[in-house]
């Protein structure tokens, strides 16, 4: 697997929104599906939301309707577009493969929901 850089986290209030980005470093055509996962301090990582080759995509209950994903695999990125942000959204956030399973992990960009 190729490495994935994360930005585009930051502080927002609630009710807010925030644009994750990832970039990889090689191509992800051959990667059936990309996904970004959060990990909250005292939580285990968590799929929030995967996005397969043809574009189809599904979200984690919690994000369902708020948040949406999409992948550019010309330009090999992977966006989250986060609306309605609320505080247990707060976590860092992981950009990876699903499909296969990931096999490392990069340094997460920092979200932060709060008033």
């Amino acid at each position: 697997q190729v490495p994935f850089v994360e930005s585009g986290g930051g502080l927002v209030q609630p009710g807010g929104s925030l644009r994750l980005s990832c970039e990889a470093s090689g191509s992800i055509k051959s990667i059936f599906v990309m996904a970004w996962y959060r990990q909250a301090p005292g939580k285990e990582r968590e799929l929030v939301a995967g996005i397969d080759s043809d574009g189809y995509a599904n979200y984690a209950d919690s994000v369902k309707g708020r948040f949406t994903i999409s992948r550019d695999d010309a330009k090999n990125t992977v966006n989250l577009q986060m609306n309605k942000l609320k505080p247990e959204d707060t976590a860092v956030y992981y950009c990876n493969a699903a499909v296969p399973s990931p096999t490392s992990w990069g340094q997460g960009t920092q979200v932060t929901v709060s008033s």
